[in-house]
């Protein structure tokens, strides 16, 4: 019987991204659940305390779809981390303003992230974590800037804060 596999000619790029981003991705979630947060909650925290932004941009940030976003403000509001407000800049839109107690909490969140990341990134000799840094970077800001159109889209990672 012959074999009809086929020959990788470049390393499975696909694999070693997809693969590395979820255990990353479970390290983070265990990491902030020891605060009671979600990787969701911490982005919109973090990105709501950058500047005055509406439900719909926090969701753009963390690609998230409508319903998860909702979800996540609500959690947030019981919480007492967050709340939606109107807006001082067009009383038409509504925001999300962090609470005295979720700037706290986002702090605490953040340099949580921070660790798991550096944990992460120490697995590698520092000449190597900065080589592999700069090539992320090219790649996120050139050829792998922007997805593709499909007809049956790829589910999308949902980027850390």
């Amino acid at each position: 019987m012959t074999s009809s596999a086929t020959t990788r000619t470049e390393p499975d790029l696909s694999f070693l991204l997809d693969h590395t981003s979820h255990v990353l991705r479970t390290q983070m979630a265990a990491a902030l659940s020891e605060i009671g947060l979600t990787a969701r909650m911490h982005c919109v925290l973090v990105h709501a305390l950058e500047e005055e932004r509406t439900q719909a941009r926090l969701a753009e940030i963390g690609d998230m779809d409508k319903t998860t976003m909702v979800v996540t403000v609500d959690a947030l509001e019981k919480a007492g981390l967050a709340e939606r407000r109107t807006s001082a800049r067009d009383r038409r839109a509504r925001i999300i303003a962090v609470t005295e107690k979720g700037a706290q909490v986002a702090a605490q969140s953040q340099a949580i992230a921070d660790r798991v990341h550096e944990e992460a990134l120490g697995a590698l000799p520092e000449a190597e974590r900065q080589a592999l840094l700069r090539a992320l970077n090219l790649l996120v800001e050139g050829h792998l800037a922007t997805p593709t159109g499909s007809p049956r889209p790829a589910r999308r990672a949902r980027r850390e804060s």
